[in-house]
């Protein structure tokens, strides 16, 4: 270190610490410290290294201040650029780690960090001291050789892990290149070297099928296999329906009712029913009883919490419950005497619900129905459909009615429909992507779409009203900055939004959504209003759901696919059976804040891991019609290019490197790219005409350029030469 920096060092220092001047701002100190002007920068850079090492900061008032800052915990969250964030906890916003920052730090690790620049209106800075415990064990990543050497490297699959892994040839497990493997870390790197690690697991060769998903699979510490122990457990519970089973529970066989899921569906978790008397409608949502076959504490219970939710990957489900429950005694088939929890509700014409009821049933579930055989019943009027289905046709008409009447309700209130297409991928035998659609959202998915969510609804007001310990799904209101910044950038397009005392209403979002309907601006705004959303979560506190714009909200409706679902089963039935003393009530107070952090967390493992398996698919798909011509829309832009997605999903960039037609430059504020010379200019929602160029796996990633005058692939070449 230089003798004289560390001189100037120690007087900039000696003097904040003085208290006779500190704090003070940049322009009182340079005059104290009689700093020319043309040297200022050079105090700047001495204040700055100050800075970094944590023993001046720089309050919100931009003063600097002496001494260490507070020194906090949390979890650092790495960036793939090489920058990350401290999550921190007690409702303080994440703090900013530059890349010189990071000490070391690996994605997941808890770390103890200072502030080093307090920030107001966007994020502190901090720097990262120690490192607490590591949130990485294990990597997934492809295996290289060395040649000539006895040793090789996985490059590691998660882009936010930073460096390759070394591994001597005694820990490789006899891998050779092209294997895709999962290392364990013995080593985390230091100055000048790389992380070390043994190869516990080959996955398979890159090229063979089925080890890419499972490669994602083992990245996320999916668990896939169940213990025997739990397997057995299961076995022995899965018995058929008894009359000692149905002891003290409403018998609903007769009432008719059916279950509506897709074609592939095998865990059918919710029947419906729906009667019309007089005005009003009894709609019964029936939810199968999960509990009555996992009891608390039992290794099917120990499991089911420790997974959290069933994954559905591309190509396969990872369940929560082994088969033999989950698609056999608490799957509600057809035909089948079932064990049940019923909320059953009144609904009058304007969709208030004005009486209901919760309790234990036994049903019987009159036809397994799909969203395409009710959708050809009440949309298309197929009469062969119809006819098949003679006897159940006026109640699909019932749900149809009732189903429009609590649509329209929430949207009177303000709920907020964000109407993204998801993707429906068809897979052949080997894994690969023959199709990519968007998935039909039709009047049937709607149906169970708002029945799920009154249901679960009139479920969160009963039990928060009784002041029992519950599980709600909380939905908290925006984050006041981010709702400033969007109302700021919707002015661009001549849009504003009413923004209440330090406050946004899910109406206004609503109203934004409907004005922007159909608009070449719509897809950005769309998805910038999504973005500053606050992350659904689990909480045993209520504290409404934004998004729906309901006072009070749950999951209730999927015990065999979603833990928390199964915990609030576990407490409806104790409160039913007069269960729920004072012990009880102890037991779920100390429990539940546990319960609900880790499925949170589950669910967004399980929600990452989905989205990289499509991700991974729709590059493979591409990856086979490189030179091929696409119509799609641009979706969104930055300064490096243009997203573009196409009508089946797929997204891909036209990077700028690529518009060789002219020098592009991106215009922030209106979200525009205009050439320098030829003035032309690409706005986002503008319909565009791309090639695929290139496809990269590893990254999963699509490269398109612009195709100006080439006829779409598939077009009708008529078509093509008439225009």
């Amino acid at each position: 270190m230089d003798k004289a920096v560390e001189k100037k060092k120690k007087v900039v220092y000696e003097l904040i610490c003085d208290d006779l001047y500190t704090p003070m701002k940049f322009k009182e100190l340079a005059i104290l410290l009689q700093v020319p002007k043309e040297q200022r920068d050079e105090l700047r850079e001495v204040l700055e290294a100050l800075e970094r090492e944590g023993k001046i900061y720089l309050s919100k008032r931009g003063k600097y201040v002496k001494g260490e800052t507070k020194r906090l915990a949390g979890i650092y969250r790495a960036n793939p650029k090489g920058f990350g964030f401290v999550e921190t906890e007690g409702g303080m916003a994440d703090v900013f780690i530059g890349e010189e920052h990071t000490g070391g730090a690996l994605d997941g690790d808890t770390v103890e960090y200072a502030v080093i620049r307090e920030a107001s209106g966007k994020k502190s800075e901090g720097k990262i001291v120690k490192v607490l415990s590591r949130g990485i064990t294990k990597v997934v990543g492809y295996y290289e050789m060395t040649p000539g050497k006895n040793y090789g490297f996985v490059m590691p699959d998660n882009q936010k892990f930073h460096k390759d892994i070394f591994i001597p040839a005694e820990k490789s497990k006899g891998a050779v290149t092209g294997h895709k493997v999962v290392a364990e870390l013995t080593f985390y790197g230091g100055e000048g070297r790389n992380p070390e690690g043994k190869i516990t697991e080959i996955i398979g060769h890159v090229n063979d099928p089925g080890t890419d998903i499972m490669s994602i699979v083992k990245g996320y510490d999916l668990p896939v296999e169940f213990p025997e122990k739990v397997l057995r457990q299961a076995e022995r519970v899965s018995k058929p329906v008894s009359e000692a089973d149905m002891a003290g529970r409403r018998d609903l066989r007769d009432v008719q009712m059916v279950t509506i899921d897709g074609e592939d569906a095998k865990d059918l978790d919710d029947a419906v029913s729906v009667e019309r008397r007089g005005s009003d409608y009894v709609l019964g949502v029936h939810i199968a009883d999960v509990t009555n076959y996992v009891q608390e504490n039992s290794a099917l219970d120990h499991e089911a919490r420790e997974r959290g939710t069933s994954v559905y990957l591309v190509d396969r489900v990872i369940p929560m419950l082994p088969h033999t429950l989950s698609n056999g005694i608490c799957s509600l088939n057809a035909g089948e005497d079932r064990l049940a929890l019923s909320c059953i509700m009144t609904v009058d014409a304007k969709g208030n619900v004005t009486d209901h009821e919760i309790l234990e049933t036994v049903v019987h579930v009159d036809r397994r129905m799909t969203y395409t055989s009710v959708k050809k019943i009440l949309e298309d009027h197929d009469e062969a459909e119809r006819e098949a289905y003679r006897e159940f046709v006026p109640m699909f008409v019932c749900m149809q009615e009732l189903s429009g009447i609590l649509r329209q309700r929430r949207k009177q209130r303000g709920s907020i429909d964000f109407d993204f297409p998801e993707t429906k991928l068809v897979l052949d035998e080997e894994g690969r992507p023959l199709e990519i659609r968007p998935y039909d959202r039709n009047t049937a998915t709607k149906i169970i779409e708002d029945f799920m969510l009154l249901a679960n609804e009139t479920v969160a007001q009963d039990y928060y009203w009784q002041e029992l310990p519950f599980v709600y799904r909380s939905h908290e209101a925006p984050d006041d900055e981010k709702i400033k910044a969007l109302a700021a950038f919707i002015n661009n397009f001549g849009y504003s939004m009413h923004i209440g005392a330090n406050e946004v209403r899910p109406k206004e979002i609503q109203k934004l959504l409907c004005k922007v309907e159909g608009t070449p601006e719509e897809a950005l705004i769309s998805r910038l209003a999504l973005r500053s959303m606050r992350q659904a979560r689990y909480a045993p506190q209520n504290f409404g759901h934004f998004g729906l714009a309901a006072a009070y909200y749950t999951h209730f409706t999927s015990p065999i696919r979603r833990y928390p679902d199964l915990q609030i089963h576990r407490i409806i039935k104790d409160n039913l059976r007069g269960r729920m003393n004072e012990d009880k009530i102890e037991h779920y107070q100390a429990i539940l804040e546990e319960v609900t952090k880790h499925s949170s967390e589950t669910e967004r493992r399980a929600d990452e891991a989905e989205r990289e398996t499509i991700k991974l698919k729709k590059v493979e798909y591409m990856q086979e019609r490189i030179g091929q011509v696409f119509g799609g829309v641009i979706s969104g832009m930055t300064k490096w290019g243009m997203y573009v997605e196409l009508p089946n999903t797929v997204e891909g960039l036209v990077h700028v490197i690529n518009m060789t037609d002219d020098h592009y430059e991106y215009y922030e504020g209106s979200y525009e790219m205009v050439g320098e010379h030829t003035g032309k200019v690409f706005k986002l929602g503008q319909k565009i005409r791309v090639r695929v160029i290139g496809t990269n796996r590893m990254m999963r990633t699509i490269d398109f350029e612009i195709a100006e005058g080439e006829r779409e692939d598939g077009e009708d070449e008529r078509q093509a030469d008439s225009e």
